[in-house]
């Protein structure tokens, strides 16, 4: 049995493995083929189960298409919106929330297979019929109104100078990423995501930079 006592470490247990198991053979299939091209067989024989042990912890491959998005925003959630998780949890400064943003996009360099597979299912989504349409309207919506309420603290806190529409650009930057992360995929020696978003931060008059003031418009 588990202790449950604050700070005590918690050990999974079988069946929390076995999900975890099962949740990694999904990502790494989906974001090597797209969600129709891989069967919940296919995922099954890659974790180690059978079909029906499969069928135990996920009743169909929609669920566990969701479970994987769901489980790395909520990861990214703790992170850049404590709020949205816990609304007693303490938020962060515009400046460290910028901070963490592009941090965000340093860490998506070590992970090309989450990378591709965003990438992937995003593209397939597209199509109203898809399992993750809904998640992926939802999720915009949700970055697009953080972002801009990120932007629109940081232009009010700078001192005159190179500003922008703050939903204008929240847009603009959502789209630079994931344009970054298409070509990053395919010439990752060759594209720098982070120092790409970097320098669109400054064109704004933003300083991404921890130490620099990333509120402070000089120009």
């Amino acid at each position: 049995m588990n202790d449950h006592r604050p700070g005590v470490p918690q050990r999974l247990s079988k069946g929390e493995r076995t999900r975890a198991r099962i949740l990694e053979s999904a990502t790494e299939l989906f974001a090597r083929s797209g969600f129709h091209a891989v069967s919940l067989r296919d995922i099954a024989a890659h974790a180690g189960l059978t079909h029906a042990g499969l069928l135990h912890h996920f009743p169909g491959k929609e669920a566990l298409l969701l479970e994987v998005l769901s489980l790395r925003d909520e990861v990214d959630a703790r992170l850049l919106f404590p709020g949205i998780l816990r609304p007693d949890a303490p938020e962060p400064g515009p400046e460290e929330r910028l901070h963490r943003l592009v941090e965000v996009v340093v860490r998506n360099a070590r992970t090309p297979g989450l990378v591709a597979l965003y990438a992937k299912l995003a593209a397939e989504a597209s199509d109203p019929e898809h399992p993750a349409h809904q998640y992926f309207v939802k999720r915009y919506r949700v970055l697009r109104r953080e972002m801009t309420e990120l932007l629109e603290a940081l232009f009010a806190a700078a001192r005159p100078g190179t500003r922008g529409d703050p939903a204008a650009v929240a847009q603009q930057w959502l789209a630079l990423m994931d344009g970054l992360q298409t070509q990053w995929l395919l010439e990752p020696d060759t594209v720098d995501m982070a120092e790409q978003v970097r320098a669109f931060l400054r064109m704004h008059g933003l300083r991404p930079e921890r130490g620099e003031g990333a509120g402070d418009v000089s120009r």
